[in-house]
């Protein structure tokens, strides 16, 4: 097991490599950085340039000091050289062509919360393009709060026992605790499926529907987990877990979440745009909701939320619709 800073063959290195200088990046550096040195790549070199000056992401992450010991390079060659493992945390659709840039040899821990370009799950693109040591990181984790050092837990899953170990001793601090789990694809999936329900909570907001409308669809939108990732082959214990519930109940709730917001700024006739911020729900609303229609698979938020992103609903047909479905019974299916 390499510690961080050092490469696999135990040599000194730069740092671990993050490799995204947005939100989620610049907070999963500053807390991996309580551990030891860390690089964060930006690929704007001024962007780059400005974040190792100035000290503070003023544009993804205000207010947060980057630490004396974490570097910014748009170098990404110079970034991952040595190195053991990297975390990959661009937007989903930017993952693909980053991914085609490294050597095959590093391993990858993927930390966006979306599907490739074609709708397929990233750890098997990772997996395709040749990389042997694959992961994927997720769980009820707001940058603006682990960035600041609050109490967090997260969770990292891999086929490979031992690398998600490497990757949990590398990020694990007092203010991040950090689980392991063998369910890659429950744990990817799960935090597909929860920014369309954050969406549809976000519009629940807008209409102001009320606590016990919110309540209602978030529980429901855990039944639609637990239906799409037992499809796909995930564990029940994901589901229920910090990666299924936990992320769930934080993007549909919270302040700070873009797929909420976005669900809100729709419902209330405004554009959706988060000053350049993606909103991974958006996009991969659509790409759910037509694999549902392909699979047979009951997933009726997802599809009023696909509906309402194409265009082909308001918010309040989505509405209707939903409270209008046929009576039946609640259970476990």
């Amino acid at each position: 097991m390499s510690a961080p800073g050092l490469s696999a063959r135990g040599l000194p290195v730069p740092g671990l490599p993050v490799l995204g200088a947005g939100g989620w990046g610049t907070a999963l550096a500053v807390n991996a950085a309580r551990n030891g040195p860390v690089t964060l790549w930006a690929r704007r070199e001024a962007f780059a340039a400005e974040l190792d000056r100035e000290r503070v992401n003023a544009e993804y992450l205000p207010g947060v000091t980057l630490p004396a010991n974490l570097r910014v390079t748009p170098d990404l060659a110079g970034a991952v050289a040595g190195a053991a493992f990297a975390l990959v945390v661009v937007p989903s659709v930017g993952v693909p062509d980053l991914l085609a840039e490294l050597p095959r040899e590093l391993g990858v821990v993927l930390c966006a919360k979306g599907l490739g370009p074609d709708g397929g799950q990233l750890t098997v693109l990772a997996r395709r393009l040749g990389f042997g040591r694959v992961a994927v990181l997720s769980g009820p984790n707001h940058a603006e709060e682990v960035g600041r050092g609050l109490p967090a837990a997260t969770v990292v899953a891999s086929r490979d026992a031992a690398f998600a170990q490497e990757v949990q001793a590398a990020l694990m601090t007092p203010a991040l605790r950090v689980y392991t789990s063998p369910d890659e694809t429950g744990v990817e999936l799960g935090g597909v499926l929860k920014n369309v329900v954050a969406l549809a909570a976000g519009m629940v907001d807008g209409l102001r529907l009320g606590d016990n409308a919110k309540a209602a669809l978030i529980t429901r939108g855990l039944r639609e987990m637990d239906r799409y990732l037992r499809a796909v082959g995930g564990q029940e214990d994901t589901v229920y877990g910090l990666s299924g519930l936990g992320d769930l109940v934080t993007t549909a709730t919270s302040r700070h979440s873009r797929n909420r917001a976005a669900g809100e700024a729709i419902a209330l006739g405004e554009h959706p745009g988060q000053g350049g911020k993606v909103v991974e729900g958006l996009r991969t609303a659509g790409l759910l909701d037509a694999w549902a229609q392909v699979q047979g698979v009951d997933l009726p938020i997802v599809r009023a939320v696909a509906q309402v992103a194409a265009g082909h609903w308001t918010p309040q047909a989505a509405l209707t619709e939903l409270m209008t479905r046929d009576a039946k019974p609640e259970r476990h299916d």
